[in-house]
């Protein structure tokens, strides 16, 4: 099924046939920058019939939501908090890094009415770093789906140590058990500080909106990443660029692994200058 807006041109409106549709589902997700980058992209590439939204979905409707998907016009989707091991788990074709890792960020739907399921997480936070992680040590925040494509994505790139820092201790336990790692009740420094919770989210409902970090032991990281981003960066990146730590937000990781989700879309490759002006990036 297509959506098909038939207003008369001459007034200006937008008569596009939209003959495949892509989106993000997520709760909250009104934050998300990513319609504006993929549908940059689209346009790059001359996908001038295909539009991306925002789904924001709860997690009671998220199973019912995507099956629905394919019937609706969409070809696949991204994922995002907290839904990512629940994409997972819909899906029968799952690649082998999302299998281990157990959460995926990107679905395709596939005319046979199979479900594909990729984590492009892991991969864009690896690129996405200045240094090689090989033998470092870090420490992840969180125990959700980005936390466990951190903790994967550092132990396959060969960090020495990743240790797993909760709230609730016994989640980082049982990540730990899953995939590796070290869990820990407290917070000490490291050579990288990969932030995973959604603390600092735009809209987000978190028990307790502040990270276990105060600014002298922020001083003994390394390297700072961050998933979440929002406008003029997050109250972790500022405190460490603000002491001459190097870090990243997750804008930098939203187009990592956007254009890495685009590709699996459409099976061509990604505009990533594109994508980046779209969030307001500088280019490479």
């Amino acid at each position: 099924m297509a959506e098909q807006v038939t207003a008369d041109p001459a007034a200006g409106r937008d008569t596009t046939v939209w003959r495949t549709r892509l989106g993000v589902l997520g709760w909250p997700v009104a934050h998300s920058r990513s319609p504006a980058m993929q549908n940059a992209a689209l346009r790059a590439a001359g996908l001038d019939s295909w539009r991306y939204q925002l789904l924001p979905v709860p997690p009671e409707l998220f199973a019912e939501t995507v099956r629905a998907l394919p019937a609706a016009g969409f070809r696949g989707v991204n994922v995002t908090i907290p839904h990512k091991r629940s994409a997972l788990a819909l899906s029968r074709q799952p690649t082998a890094r999302a299998h281990a890792i157990g959460a995926a960020n990107t679905l395709v739907f596939g005319a046979d009415g199979m479900t594909a399921a990729d984590n492009t997480d892991a991969p864009a936070l690896i690129a996405a770093l200045p240094f090689d992680v090989s033998g470092r040590t870090a420490l992840v925040l969180g125990a959700g789906g980005s936390a466990r494509a951190a903790v994967w994505a550092l132990l396959d790139a060969g960090a020495a140590e990743v240790r797993v820092y909760n709230r609730t201790l016994a989640r980082a336990r049982a990540l730990c058990e899953q995939l590796g790692g070290t869990p820990v009740e407290g917070v000490d420094g490291a050579d990288l500080l990969v932030q995973c919770t959604p603390i600092g989210l735009p809209g987000a409902v978190a028990g307790a909106q502040q990270l276990p970090l105060d600014a002298a032991l922020i001083e003994r990281f390394g390297f700072v990443v961050d998933f979440v981003y929002r406008e003029g960066a997050t109250a972790l990146v500022n405190a460490a660029r603000a002491r001459g730590i190097g870090a990243i937000d997750g804008l930098e990781l939203l187009v990592g692994q956007g254009a890495l989700s685009f590709e699996q879309f459409t099976g061509g490759p990604a505009d990533v200058a594109a994508m980046r002006a779209a969030v307001g990036l500088p280019s490479l």
